[in-house]
């Protein structure tokens, strides 16, 4: 009965190592796009940077997110596969607020919003701008606003519920867990509080970085043994 179970999901272990290596890309891609480039301090930055580059401007709203938390998607159903049978409250908890988290996300990403404000303002007449100035300063309040918040605190809960099935699961070596733990603990401040929140955001990238490494090893494992057994 296991080794069906192991044989049905082998491509989603296969998705799941390819998605981790691409979201191991993302992460440093996205680092290094604001450390050369930082993200304007306000909405008519934001407008004109979309103006002259609106490549630039979106990457600047965190338009790499969007295909990240796609990839959670996966990452969260092949975890959800492997945990079930053993620790199957803490798995389906984590993979519905997981879910939920990643839900909430899109609403709160403003980059084709911006994008839209920032041609329309460079269109208006000039006594018409401060309209979509305005539009803009609402936009970005939903950046780091209540979906926002939801999507952190949420994102946080799965982690840790994942980490801690992790550590208890006979697939996994605990120091996989251990790590995920470190990450979800960094997180308990969401990073749109203030500085502190940007700091612990930061803090939390460093173990999360290693624990989806050693998912993403794991999941190839995974694929390949079950591929051979087929």
């Amino acid at each position: 009965m296991n080794q069906g179970f192991k044989t049905n999901f082998q491509p989603l272990y296969r998705i799941a190592y390819f998605l981790t290596l691409a979201m191991l890309i993302i992460i440093p891609l996205q680092i290094i796009i604001f450390v050369v480039s930082p993200p304007p301090d306000t909405v008519k930055g934001f407008f004109e940077l979309s103006h002259q580059n609106p490549l630039l401007g979106l990457l600047s709203l965190d338009f790499l997110y969007l295909f990240n938390n796609v990839i959670l998607v996966l990452i969260y159903l092949a975890l959800f596969v492997l945990l079930y049978r053993e620790k199957p409250v803490s798995a389906i908890l984590a993979l519905i607020l997981g879910l939920i988290g990643i839900a909430c996300y899109y609403p709160s990403n403003p980059a084709f919003e911006m994008l839209t404000l920032s041609n329309q303002y460079f269109q208006a007449l000039p006594e018409q701008q401060t309209i979509y100035l305005a539009a803009g300063e609402a936009v970005m309040a939903g950046y780091t606003g209540t979906t926002f918040n939801a999507y952190y605190v949420l994102s946080t809960i799965s982690l840790l519920l994942f980490s801690y099935a992790i550590i208890k699961s006979t697939k996994f070596k605990k120091s996989v867990g251990f790590w995920g733990l470190a990450s979800g603990l960094l997180m308990i401040i969401p990073s749109s509080v203030g500085m502190i929140g940007m700091v612990f955001s930061l803090l939390s990238l460093i173990p999360w970085v290693v624990f989806i490494t050693l998912l993403m090893l794991k999941f190839k494992k995974l694929a390949v043994a079950t591929q051979n057994a087929e």
